[in-house]
């Protein structure tokens, strides 16, 4: 008897509606039954409906299983922050690793970016123009932060790694980085066995060049995240092989972190790899981890051949031939 699963779908703008219907090619190779609920959100949904993000689709989102979306344009705030914060998905997780026949700084670069969601600088509505300026409000709260640091070492005992990295800058942020700092070592005596330890933002942006293969499981607020895990993709060759996912109480949302890529949309030329180890992310989730490492294998071999390759890796062939080549790879 085979899973089956609701699926929401959301092709979203650009180079996202090609490289979705690559991810669902492959899905649909595979012993499972999925049912794809579709969803409209992005810059093409606010022309044609005068809202970024329907109430429509946030209501296919949370009455499915798992989420995968595509890419957002200009309205990318508007559409995946809302969605963060409408389904409390509090983690964001990006990985970082070093794949054959690719631009990655160096070699055995694999680890985990846990990213809180929901508070710091990225709270809509917390910016206000002053007579000078303007102000953004930096919100840590104990209550997220014990949640986000507890899921990081959970992560780390779950996926057989043996340390978590704490990214904060309490030696200026005193009170809101000296809080998360301090509840990460209070959480962290639950799990004795796993190694802590804790870098300045700005020293950690530097050792992800000079000594990448040291980190694990970083955790960190949610704009330091952000930053460190476009830093992370330039590692291992650029945004078309880095995956992302949106992990909450309510739900969870797997997306690539390329963006819609206008520069390319709808020439056919788009890596569908990101979203394809997106989806891979999302059957990690769904604990159908056999179909995950076949089709991780699959890109694994594609990549170790290195003759189907998009143009980003050195290559000439479009998204559908690659798509096609992981398939006959499974």
């Amino acid at each position: 008897m085979t899973n089956k699963y609701k699926i929401a779908i959301i092709p979203g703008d650009g180079i996202g509606k090609e490289v979705i219907d690559a991810a669902i090619s492959i899905l649909n190779e595979l012993n499972i039954d999925f049912d794809y609920e579709y969803g409209e959100a992005g810059d093409d949904c606010l022309e044609k409906t005068g809202t970024a993000l329907p109430q429509e689709t946030i209501d296919i989102v949370k009455n499915c299983d798992a989420c995968l979306f595509g890419a957002a344009g200009e309205t990318a705030a508007d559409v995946i922050v809302k969605l963060r914060q409408e389904l409390k998905m509090f983690a964001n997780l990006r990985p970082v690793k070093s794949y054959p026949n690719t631009n990655s700084l160096t070699e055995n670069i694999d680890f985990m970016i846990v990213r809180e969601n929901t508070e710091g600088l990225y709270i809509a509505n917390q910016e206000e123009i002053t007579s000078n300026g303007a102000i953004a409000k930096r919100i840590i709260t104990r209550e997220a932060e014990e949640r986000i640091i507890d899921y990081a070492f959970k992560y780390a005992i779950e996926n057989n790694k043996s340390k978590v990295t704490c990214v904060h800058k309490a030696n200026v942020l005193k009170k809101s980085d000296g809080l998360f700092k301090e509840i990460f070592y209070e959480i962290g005596e639950k799990y004795p066995d796993i190694e802590k330890e804790d870098f300045y933002v700005d020293a950690t942006a530097m050792y992800l060049i000079t000594q990448p293969q040291n980190f694990e499981i970083i955790v960190t607020t949610n704009l330091f995240g952000d930053i460190l895990s476009d830093e992370g993709a330039g590692l291992v060759g650029g945004l078309g092989l880095i995956p992302s996912a949106n992990i909450g109480k309510d739900g969870a949302l797997f997306e690539p972190v390329h963006g819609s890529a206008p520069d390319i949309a709808g020439k056919g030329i788009a890596n569908p790899i990101a979203m394809i180890l997106s989806a891979v992310m999302m059957l990690r989730y769904l604990t159908e981890n056999d179909s995950a490492d076949r089709i991780e294998n699959a890109i694994l071999k594609l990549l170790n051949q290195g003759t189907v390759l998009t143009e980003d890796l050195g290559g000439k062939s479009t998204t559908l031939e690659v798509t096609n080549e992981i398939i006959n790879l499974l």
